[in-house]
C-alpha cells in the first residue's frame, strides 16, 4: 500500500481532480490522504454548478485545511509523495516561498525537506514570469512542476481518456507500479 497526500487548492480545475482521485482510489492500492482549500470549495460551486462532487469520497482519510496538528504536517509522518492538484498560483507562490499558510503549504514545504517526491499541476495560463520564477524555485528544491499536457498518442479521444493517463503519468513521477496509462510504443502499435 502507498500512502500518498492529494492537496486541491482554489485554482479552475475541479473535474481534473475529481477524475485523478476517482483513477486513484480505483487501483486499491493507494491511500489517499486528501487536503482541500477553502479556495478550491468555492471554485467547486462555481464549476460544478450546484453539482454533487465529493472529493473525499475517494480518500482515506480528509484533513482539514487549518490543522496544523495532522500528520501530512510532520516530517516523521511517512508518505510516498504529495500531489497538488490543481495547483493555484497563490499555492505555488505560498510554497515557493516557504509561507505555511495552510495544511497544504506546509506539507508541500515537508514533503521537499524530507526530499519526497512532490508534483505539482498548476492551473494558469498564460504564465507571467513572476509564476515560472516560483516554478523554478520549487523545481530547484526538488519538486516536479506537470501541467495537464494531455498525450495523444495513445488514440484516446475523450477527457477521462486523457485524465487517465495523465494520472498514470503522475504516479509514475511517484515511482508507484500502474497500469492506467499506455506507455509509447509498448501498447501502441496500432494507428489510430
Amino acid at each position: 500500500m502507498h500512502r500518498i497526500v492529494v492537496g486541491v487548492t482554489g485554482a479552475s480545475g475541479m473535474p481534473l481532480a475529481e477524475k485523478v482521485l476517482r483513477h486513484f482510489a480505483g487501483m486499491g492500492n493507494l491511500e489517499i490522504h486528501l487536503i482541500v482549500s477553502s479556495g478550491a470549495r468555492l471554485v467547486m460551486q462555481s464549476e460544478f454548478r450546484g453539482g454533487d462532487l465529493s472529493l473525499e469520497r475517494h480518500a482515506h482519510a480528509v484533513h482539514a485545511i487549518d490543522d496544523m496538528t495532522a500528520g501530512p504536517a510532520s516530517g516523521s509522518w511517512r508518505h510516498d509523495g504529495m500531489i497538488i492538484c490543481p495547483c493555484s498560483m497563490s499555492s505555488l507562490a505560498s510554497i515557493a516561498s516557504g509561507a505555511g499558510i495552510n495544511l497544504i503549504h506546509r506539507a508541500a514545504d515537508v514533503t521537499l525537506k524530507e526530499r519526497r517526491k512532490l508534483v505539482v499541476i498548476p492551473r494558469e495560463t498564460p504564465l507571467t514570469s513572476i509564476h515560472l520564477r516560483n516554478m523554478q524555485t520549487i523545481t530547484e528544491a526538488g519538486a516536479v512542476i506537470m501541467p495537464f499536457s494531455p498525450a495523444y498518442y495513445d488514440c484516446h479521444t475523450t477527457l477521462d481518456q486523457m485524465v487517465q493517463h495523465f494520472a498514470g503519468r503522475i504516479l509514475d513521477q511517484l515511482r508507484i507500479e500502474n497500469n492506467i496509462c499506455a506507455r509509447w510504443r509498448e501498447t501502441i502499435e496500432v494507428a489510430c
